[in-house]
Parts: C-alpha cells; structure tokens; sequence
C-alpha cells in the first residue's frame, strides 16, 4: 500500500483520500498499470538491492525459489512470469535452464527490466559470476494478467510472485488465463500478502499487531485524487476467496505455503518486519496444477 500524499497522480493530480471502501470496480480499471508505470523507478531505488537484478525471492520474508523449488525443475521448461516487474525471477529462472517469458501490464516496468538487460551485456564482468554463460535477455511482453497473449497450453509452468493478482478486482480472470495457457500437468504458482493482514494496520510497529478491521471486510484500499478518480487500489481476499478463484480456474490445489519469517532477517518492508513476522503470517503462496 502507498501512503505518500505527495505522489502526483497521471496527469498531475494528488493522492487526497486513502482508506478501505466500496468503489465500483470499473473505476479501478488502469489504476495499477498507471500507478507502476509512475512508481517503477522509486520502487526499484528503494526495493532493488533486496531483490537483486537476477534472483527469485517469492515475498518479502525471503524465501527463494532456489530453497523452496515451488515450480520444480525448470530445466527446459517453458515457464511464464505473470507481473514480472523488473523481471528479476524470470532472468533468474533463464540463468537455471529455463525458457523464461517475462510478462507485466506496466510499460514502466519493462522498461527497467529492459535497463537491467543493458547494463548487464555491457558489463563483461557479468559472464564470470556463478552462473557460467549467462543466457540471452529474457523475453519481455507487456500484456493484462487477465488476457494473456498466448496459445492455450503453451506453458509448462505459468508463476507470479506478488504481480497482478492484488491489483485487479477480478482476479479470478488471472487464474483462469494461468490456467488456460498452461500445459496439462503444468503447475501455477502465486503468492499474495497473506489475507490475516488485512485484519491488522498496515503498520511494521506494535500497533499493526492489534487487529481492528473484519478479516471479513472485503472492501478494496483505495487512493483517490482530489477528483475521485482512482490513483491507486490493492483488493483483500480471503483464503477461502482465494481457493475458489483457484479451483474455479478448474486447477488442482496442492499446498498454500506461509514463509516464517526468518531469524535474522531486519529488513522492514512496508508494514513487513520481524516484530509483525514473529506473530502473523505476511504471505500466502499457493500452489496447483492443471489436472492431465
């Protein structure tokens, strides 16, 4: 969630409501691809250390992929990044053998994936990291999570780690794009901030470990101008919510991982920190599959 009520919104106005209500979802239509496509550069200055240029970190307790190999062997593998960001996984997944397609509705964002991509092949230095031969950039495509440019069944593993899935108020369509152009068999992994938080304030101090909304309460954060428009929303589910977009999707849920927060890990992100982390859950990843 943003909380700065300095950003300027697209075309110059300035955040003047924030807060947990009603809106009706066509007026959140565009909000993320223009609230990321302002932001992806701050974010970036003040996130990109903490994810890297080519690691797969699935949340903000640090879990990697490289520990938990929630996709499996990717090895060969067609494997598509839904909300990609920077694409920082994806160039990760293409260093670890994978055929890795990059996707994200922000051209902000694709345009520092892309940044990384030049930096890195004008720095030989790159080639004699631990990964000998670094591959080709990955493929960028700026694309909706919700219509994906795609054939069906192209895909042995579609992923998004914190992409797309908040930031729309029909979620259930991302679900069921993953699970169109996935292969059978194929596996679709996801993971949001974790539903219990939206019951607590989104504060990294003791305050934000006294709950005072309903887990229940299914309103949208929503930032708005000084016009009503809407600059900013991130959508609550709940964990039963999430399920039945999954299964609606006519996927097979196999396991919804809930990282702890591990010992010695300081960094404050947001409301994450380790006081929140050693009492409540800050992430939520589910994972299934497309049945053969």
């Amino acid at each position: 969630m943003t909380t700065d009520d300095t950003d300027p919104g697209a075309d110059g106005d300035r955040l003047a409501a924030a807060g947990y209500r009603d809106v009706p979802a066509a007026a959140t239509e565009g909000a993320g691809r223009r609230w990321w496509d302002q932001n992806a550069r701050e974010y970036l200055d003040e996130h990109g250390a903490f994810l890297g240029d080519d690691d797969f970190l699935w949340c903000p307790e640090g879990l990697r992929e490289s520990d938990a190999r929630l996709l499996g062997d990717v090895t060969g593998r067609r494997v598509l990044e839904v909300g990609a960001g920077a694409a920082q996984c994806s160039r990760w997944l293409a260093a670890h053998g994978a055929l890795a397609v990059a996707t994200d509705v922000s051209a902000g964002m694709l345009a520092a994936a892309a940044a990384v991509d030049r930096a890195a092949a004008a720095d030989p230095a790159r080639d004699a990291g631990p990964v000998a031969g670094r591959p080709a950039p990955v493929p960028l495509v700026q694309a909706d999570a919700r219509a994906l440019p795609f054939p069906d069944a192209s895909f042995d593993v579609v992923f998004t780690a914190y992409g797309a899935i908040p930031f729309v108020a029909d979620a259930h369509r991302v679900h069921a794009e993953a699970a169109r152009v996935l292969r059978p068999g194929g596996r679709w992994v996801c993971s949001v901030t974790h539903p219990v938080r939206w019951a607590f304030p989104d504060d990294p101090g003791p305050r934000g470990l006294t709950a005072d909304r309903s887990y229940f309460d299914r309103r949208p954060y929503v930032e708005t101008d000084e016009h009503g428009r809407v600059l900013y929303s991130e959508h609550h589910r709940t964990i039963g919510d999430h399920v039945a977009d999954v299964v609606g999707a006519g996927l097979v849920l196999d396991a919804v991982v809930e990282p702890e927060w591990p010992e010695g890990h300081d960094r404050t992100w947001g409301g994450w920190s380790p006081l929140r982390g050693a009492h409540l859950p800050g992430t939520a990843i589910f994972v299934a599959h497309r049945p053969a």
